[in-house]
């Protein structure tokens, strides 16, 4: 069964990664996962790392790796402003593990209730959900 079309646009701090109508976006915001058709109620949210996936059709569907970021929904028109987003085939096992390995050793030796505590635990928690991306 088609859905009703509407623009989506992925965007991160090097540019448009990107930019087409699509049936349906799915995603993890702080609050939870969100699926999104057209004629959605106006959204604004926090995202978290995730596999992003934009329905073009039911059997086409583009994937990404999503780092932290923000989702709009206004009007028929979905955008995305993330740190990151990058097909899931171009991610590297092996600098994933020694970015997570890293971001463990901070998190580590960060105090408690540090941002230093903070931006570690949100690193390792994108890089785990990028190699959890990479074997699926």
């Amino acid at each position: 069964m088609a859905h009703t079309k509407f623009e989506a646009e992925v965007l991160t701090p090097e540019g448009e990664v990107f930019n087409d109508e699509v049936e349906m976006v799915s995603t993890r915001t702080t609050a939870g996962s969100i699926g999104i058709l057209a004629n959605h109620a106006p959204v604004l949210a926090m995202l978290e790392p995730t596999e992003l996936r934009l329905y073009k059709t039911e059997s086409e569907v583009v994937r990404f790796a999503q780092g932290e970021g923000y989702l709009q929904v206004a009007g028929d028109r979905v955008m995305l402003l993330v740190e990151e987003a990058h097909p899931p085939s171009e991610l590297d096992q092996g600098l994933l593990r020694e970015r997570l390995q890293e971001a463990e050793r901070q998190l580590q030796e960060a105090g408690e209730d540090s941002e230093r505590r903070r931006v570690a635990e949100r690193d390792k928690s994108r890089w785990e959900t990028f190699l959890r991306l990479t074997s699926s």
